[in-house]
């Protein structure tokens, strides 16, 4: 029979791969349009760091293959992301993500392998593989505290979509209960994290949804729990375009 703590793993590499999926539609829309428009590409750089950071954490910790699989399939998706916003962002946007992506998608996991590999016990690599995974987690997080702001400031939930703040409030319980299960809080900390924030997230759902009234534009379409935001400013991204 399976285990709790493999069934627990198998949802949450299901729901973490739906989270991985929600900007899908957004990156369709870039690719039929031919412009990143001002969708923001830090989001999708970070959370590539972020899938190499759990996919590293799953190898060197003992019996982690389902957080390596599934980060393993999500790093692959941000990074697939990442080079559709470098083909198809104007010159000067362009120009910011290879430098992000170089710094933060490159540079800093190739040193981090290679230094914990040569100079720290294995536990150590564990712990700060771990440790690293948390925080660029917590970081994330950032979004969704951003998007709750703009519903409560605007009295509405437009920005917010329910499916996605679902998928996350789901797939921060899951986690949870692995974490738990596993006694594992470098997992812990941040799913419980995310599961307090997809709460609350549902919590403001119920209080200021509303039927719609007007179809909204794309542009304002939240998607991946990231809202579309220019790294530059209109009149400067309208000069280089």
């Amino acid at each position: 029979m399976l285990s709790l703590v493999t069934i627990f793993g198998l949802l949450g590499n299901i729901t973490t791969g739906l989270v991985y999926l929600a900007p899908v539609k957004t990156f369709w829309h870039i690719v039929r349009c031919g412009s990143t428009e001002e969708f923001d590409c830090l989001p999708y750089v970070a959370k590539l760091l972020n899938g190499y950071m759990w996919v590293y954490y799953g190898v060197v910790k003992p019996n982690s293959v389902l957080v390596a699989t599934v980060n393993g399939f999500g790093a692959l998706l941000e990074l697939v992301y990442v080079i559709i916003f470098l083909i198809f962002a104007p010159p000067r946007i362009r120009a910011i993500t290879a430098v992000l992506f170089g710094a933060l998608d490159v540079v800093f996991p190739i040193a981090a392998v290679l230094i914990t590999q040569m100079f720290c016990t294995r536990e150590m690599q564990i712990n700060i593989a771990g440790f690293l995974s948390l925080l660029f987690s917590v970081i994330t997080y950032g979004s969704p505290l951003a998007i709750m702001k703009t519903v409560v400031t605007t009295k509405s939930v437009e920005y917010m979509p329910f499916l996605l703040s679902f998928i996350l409030f789901i797939n921060g319980l899951t986690w949870t209960v692995y974490a738990i299960l596993t006694r594992d809080w470098f997992i812990g900390i941040p799913n419980g994290s995310g599961f307090v924030f997809g709460t609350a997230q549902l919590v403001l759902y119920a209080m200021y949804w509303k039927p719609k009234q007007s179809k909204t534009t794309f542009d304002h379409v939240v998607e991946d729990g990231c809202q579309s935001g220019p790294l530059l400013d209109k009149n400067e991204s309208r000069a280089e375009a």
